[in-house]
């Protein structure tokens, strides 16, 4: 074990943020996301278990925000007429916020289809046992930077 690190973050999981570099992406799946689908050229971590809420958190204790570009977080649209409601935005805004000084201002969004096709782009997935519907969400990420 180590000091400082959130426990819900596995040593696999580490490994792979720490190997990601300036602008990769990495996707935190619900429950009903085709991972194996759209992981076929991605690092596929299991979190089973685990909800997004609190791996985002952790992640982002660790993971900086690309400044670089205007939304760094993307979240997939409810596809029109789905009766669905998405009250986990609102929790992934806490969380953001709390972690980036620019809060929700850092937060985009893509229909289904185009979300899908940033997902296969991306260096990592993470399968969650996520059960909100349309709790997928893409992490893009930033410089660390040193203040010497």
């Amino acid at each position: 074990m180590l000091k400082g690190i959130p426990a819900v973050l596995s040593p696999e999981l580490l490994k792979t943020l720490c190997e990601m570099g300036h602008s990769d992406r990495l996707v935190l799946a619900d429950g009903n996301f085709p991972v194996p689908t759209m992981g076929r050229d991605a690092v596929i971590i299991r979190a089973d278990g685990h909800g997004v809420p609190e791996l985002l958190d952790a992640i982002l204790t660790l993971f900086p925000l690309d400044a670089y570009v205007e939304h760094p977080v993307t979240l997939m649209e409810v596809m029109p007429g789905d009766p669905v409601a998405t009250p986990i935005w609102e929790t992934y805004k806490e969380i953001i916020a709390r972690h980036d000084p620019r809060g929700a201002a850092v937060i985009g969004s893509t229909d289904r289809f185009s979300f899908y096709q940033e997902a296969r782009q991306c260096y990592c997935i993470v399968a969650t046992g996520e059960t909100a519907l349309y709790a997928n969400i893409i992490l893009q990420k930033g410089v660390v930077q040193n203040h010497v």
